[in-house]
């Protein structure tokens, strides 16, 4: 989980990540509603719960529902980060806001709760796999992330994508002052990000290409960043807020707004600058 204190959780703040782009997504409506200042915003969940969330980091499924009725609502297109890629690249453009739906961890909720949602309202969902973790306590099983993998909407579309949220989950950057950095966090990055990405690519359809930092820990370190790059993601999603500048479309530096238990869908429209 990222431990974020709650009071910084609630500030609104007007950097996340905003792309004036065009593109067409895949979501219920019948055509995007052409706005001036198309932006895209990365929301980031964690557990989904069937009743009321028992800690900030949860999110109740009725909230989940409400979250995604929010979009549909106001017309904010569910996008994946392979389309994000299209925009930032200039490759495709984008008539109405969008948002990526991603969820970190590993909980076995995704397969109960999210993603019968997500495929309700035919949308799109990014799921970050802690590796080492999978099928033990409450997390999904490899079958279970096969089964997501593999879903398919009519035409053909897959909505649920995997990427990895390194092998063991622990402060990247906490491990690199402990190993001297150097070489030595070098091996250790490559078992982290690629052992990882071995281990998860053996039970998806396509491949993983987007790494979470574990705690948000990490965020535009160059060694992070390096290797990631020589492992194959082409993808870091982070836990920042206050991201502006290049930074913005830096597909290594990517800014996220954590959806907590008590996050209003209005927090959404807000960094969308629709509220």
């Amino acid at each position: 989980m990222i431990y974020i204190l709650k009071l910084y959780m609630q500030r609104l703040t007007t950097g996340l990540l905003l792309i004036t782009a065009l593109l067409s997504g895949c979501s219920r409506h019948s055509g995007p509603q052409i706005v001036d200042d198309p932006r895209v915003i990365i929301l980031m969940y964690h557990r989904i719960t069937a009743g009321e969330a028992s800690n900030i980091y949860e999110r109740s499924a009725a909230e989940f529902e409400k979250d995604l009725e929010y979009l549909h609502e106001n017309n904010i297109r569910v996008i994946d980060l392979s389309e994000l890629k299209e925009i930032v690249d200039g490759e495709t453009d984008l008539l109405s806001h969008a948002a990526v739906i991603t969820f970190d961890d590993g909980d076995r909720s995704w397969y109960t709760l999210a993603a019968p949602l997500l495929k309700k309202y035919r949308m799109k969902g990014t799921f970050f796999l802690w590796a080492s973790r999978m099928g033990m306590d409450s997390f999904l099983t490899w079958d279970e992330v096969t089964l997501m993998s593999n879903f398919a909407y009519e035409g053909g579309v897959r909505p649920f994508s995997f990427g990895s949220h390194t092998m063991s989950h622990q402060y990247l950057m906490t491990m690199k002052d402990a190993l001297g950095g150097g070489a030595t966090f070098d091996a250790y990055l490559d078992e982290e990000l690629g052992g990882s990405k071995i281990l998860i690519d053996k039970h998806i359809y396509d491949s993983v290409d987007a790494l979470a930092l574990p705690f948000g820990n990490g965020a535009g370190d160059t060694d992070i960043i390096a290797a990631a790059q020589r492992n194959g993601y082409s993808f870091i999603r982070t836990s920042e807020r206050n991201v502006t500048g290049t930074a913005a479309t830096d597909l290594y530096r990517l800014p996220s707004l954590p959806m907590l238990d008590d996050t209003a869908q209005e927090q959404i429209g807000t960094y969308l600058g629709i509220e």
